[in-house]
Parts: C-alpha cells; structure tokens; sequence
C-alpha cells in the first residue's frame, strides 16, 4: 500500500513505540532502566550508547535492553550515558567511572579507542564492548585483561537476507547501503552480496545488487547514523535505478529507507541488528525480514557473569551456530514468500552451520 511518510512523522511514530515500551533512558541515570529507586544489589553496571541513542531501534537498543534484563533478573543497579557525539564517548565513559561502575559495556565500534583508554587507565574496572574490541590511539585492535569483545558474524545471516531478496525481487535488482564505512557495517554488505550471488548461481537469475562492491570493498555511504533524511534520499536514488528491496545498515538512517519505501509501490526493507517489524510496527507492511544480532542476550550475559566475579576477557562472537545471529521471521510478507526459497533459507543455515558453505568476509570477527 502506498504512503507517504514524513521524516518527522517517523521520528514521532518512532517516540510513541519506544513510550509504549518504557521510558528511554536519561543520561547521568541515577535509577535502574525499570524505574527502581534502590538496588537491591552494591553491583552497578553501566553502559555507554552510540551516537545513534538508545531509542535507535537497532544495535543501541538492543544493547540497552539486555542492560534492563540483567536489572531486572539481578536487582543490579544501572547507569546509562547517551552520546551525542563521538566527543562524547570518553567523558561519558569517565562519568561512569567516577560513579564507582563494576562493569562499563560501551556500545558500537566506534567506541573501541574510548575504551581502551578508560580500561587501561581503570584496570579494576570491567569493561564490554559491542561489536568491536578494545583499540589503541591508531583504532588498532587490543587485547585487555578487564575488556570482553561481544562480536557477531553477521556475514552469516546477512547471506540469508542476500539470497531472500533475490528470490523475492520483481525487478531484479536489489540494493545495500551503510552509515559509515566501518567494519561491523560493510560485514553486512558482504554477506548480502554473497547471498544474492549464491542465488543468482543456484537459479541461473543476473539479480543486481546496488550499493557495495565486495570486491573492492567500496559502495554507497551516508555518512554518519543519525541524519535519516540521506537514508531517505539514497533509497529513492535506488528505487530510481529500479531497486526494489533496499538493506541499510545504517543504525537510525535506516528509518529514511522506510520512508522512501513506504511512499514507492513494490518496495520493500531487510531492517538490521533487531526485528523492524516488532520493533517498528508501523512499517511492517515494507520489512520483508531482518538480519538479527543478539546483543541484548550477549549483553545480558556479560553482566550475569561480572556480578558473579566470573568475568571473562575471551571474546564472543555470535554466529548462525549458537544463535548470536539470524534472520526474521517474514511476518505480513509470511504469504508472500513461496515455501521452497523458505526451505532453501533452512538449507543454506544448516550448510553455514556445518561448514558445507563458508561466507567470508575482511570484516569478519
């Protein structure tokens, strides 16, 4: 169905969703994330955000959910500081520390030098980190006694989508774009060209895919992951060259793609990190899946294991295997997929699983 969206309407679309979920936290939180005046824990953990915000509906979020599920089966006490900016990373890290924090979990890659500093410099203090590791001044990745790595191979499950939307495509063309060209972005971008090329080998088809080079690990960027209306511009500028389902992995830039989508006829979204159709009901007519990341579980598991002193540096790395990523559920496209790229999608998880099929990509943990 056809509509036309507004920006702002998105983002305010987007505030009632999160109010119906609970308050968004505030920065120097003082109260646990499900509102609790007194711990019943001298536990604190505490996380930073990206400059996406906690309310991204992506990799923040699902970070700070596994932040509000820890509180919740624990009775920890939490803090929480939301980033603006990059300049923001260190002195809400600080901050943290200063609030006497068992365990900091910084979230997002672009963290990793923030990190490094404040774990160096604290090393009583547990550190994780999201989708990177800890690095040094150059961004250099470095191991820490005090700093577990929570890394996920979406590569994997971005195959799946890859090879979804060029079973699902009517125009054969499909299209991938990211915020900023960094490693837990263009990891994404990898997998789903693999995917749509194993289709295209399976089925004799010359599907298209716009936005990333593989090869030369080059392709369309917005920039940053706050301004959705570049999202919203790119993706018309695909739909343009006759893309008609569109991946970003763009953190809250993505929303600009559901925009265009939801104003074109025949277009459709593979939303990143969480469920868009759960998380975005309001456009669930154009999220044919998601490519999933369980941070919210890593997360969780991360600081259940600190406030039991059995704090691990060994990093993790979410896979297809032990369920750290997948795709979604087609929820209102269900009808729409035929069941035998359904059962394909099945196969192709279980060879990745056992090795039949290696997906491979420079970005990969």
């Amino acid at each position: 169905m056809k509509r036309v969206v507004q920006l702002a309407a998105v983002t305010a679309a987007a505030a009632l969703v999160l109010s119906a979920c609970g308050d968004a936290p505030e920065d120097d939180a003082t109260t646990g994330a499900s509102g609790a005046t007194e711990a019943s824990s001298d536990f604190k953990a505490c996380m930073v955000s990206d400059s996406g915000g906690f309310d991204d509906k992506s990799f923040n979020e699902s970070g700070f959910n596994g932040l509000s599920a820890a509180e919740d089966a624990l009775g920890i006490e939490v803090t929480t500081q939301e980033s603006q900016t990059e300049a923001d990373f260190a002195p809400n890290i600080d901050n943290l520390i200063a609030s006497n924090c068992n365990i900091v979990v910084t979230v997002g890659f672009l963290l990793g030098t923030a990190t490094g500093d404040a774990a160096q410099a604290n090393p009583d203090t547990e550190f994780a980190i999201v989708d990177s590791t800890a690095a040094d001044a150059d961004g250099a990745p470095i191991e820490l006694p005090n700093v577990k790595p929570l890394s996920f191979n979406t590569s994997e499950a971005a195959y799946l989508g890859g090879y979804v939307a060029a079973g699902m495509t009517k125009t054969g063309t499909v299209a991938t774009f990211g915020g900023i060209q960094i490693p837990t972005v263009s990891i994404f971008m990898d997998g789903f060209v693999d995917g749509v090329a194993k289709y295209n080998e399976d089925n004799g088809t010359d599907v298209t895919v716009l936005g990333w080079d593989k090869d030369a690990q080059n392709g369309s960027f917005t920039g940053d992951f706050e301004d959705q209306s570049k999202g919203q511009q790119l993706t018309q500028t695909f739909i343009d060259q006759g893309a008609d389902i569109i991946m970003p992995v763009a953190g809250p830039v993505g929303s600009g793609a559901l925009a265009a989508a939801s104003d074109a006829e025949g277009v459709s979204v593979i939303w990143v990190d969480s469920d868009g159709a759960l998380e975005k009901p309001e456009f669930a007519d154009v999220i044919l899946t998601s490519v999933l990341k369980d941070i919210s579980v890593a997360v969780e598991d991360v600081i259940t294991a600190a406030s039991e002193s059995a704090f691990s540096p060994e990093a993790y790395v979410g896979t297809l295997e032990n369920g750290g990523v997948d795709i979604a559920e087609f929820h209102e496209f269900d009808s729409e997929v035929p069941q035998e790229l359904k059962d394909k999608v099945d196969e192709l998880r279980e060879n990745i699983i056992n090795g039949t099929i290696v997906v491979e990509s420079p970005s990969a943990p």
